[in-house]
């Protein structure tokens, strides 16, 4: 769990699974602090974000799979700006795109904790972080990053 109650401020829009059901077990697993990613069980693909056929061999026959959390920043970002009026006076804060190695490589975005001003270095080592939203309703869990 992270050590900050919350990164981002109230207000922002909850994260719920689709209607479909597709990402639900991604939500239902970052809520017991675990990483999932979809993994096709024909050719054993990694793919993010989730759908419902593998984008290499085409199979429908998805799957879930653990992952360690552990990744590398492929990519970032320092918005300075509010993307959304609940950010407002909230900026500078990070945005980083996480490269995951015993994932077939896929990539994720999210925050990266800590001071918003700190140098960020690409393929710098980091591991997710479950930020529980218990409070909310329904209540949900965001996966943030920090570094290793």
């Amino acid at each position: 769990m992270s050590d900050l109650a919350t990164y981002l401020p109230a207000g922002l829009p909850i994260p719920v699974p689709e209607n479909d059901g597709l990402d639900k077990p991604y939500w239902d697993a970052a809520r017991r602090g675990e990483l999932l990613v979809q993994r096709c069980k024909a050719c054993g693909t990694f793919q993010w974000g989730p759908e419902w056929i593998c984008h290499k061999c085409l199979s429908f026959d998805m799957d879930w799979h653990k992952v360690s959390g552990n990744g590398r920043i492929y990519s970032w970002e320092r918005p300075w700006h509010p993307v959304h009026p609940a950010l407002k006076g909230h900026g500078p804060y990070i945005v980083v795109l996480v490269e995951l190695p015993d994932a077939g490589n896929v990539r994720m975005l999210g925050n990266l904790l800590g001071n918003p001003k700190q140098d960020v270095r690409i393929g710098a080592a980091v591991e997710a972080v479950f930020e529980p939203h218990d409070a909310e309703k329904p209540p949900f869990t965001l996966v943030q990053w920090k570094l290793a």
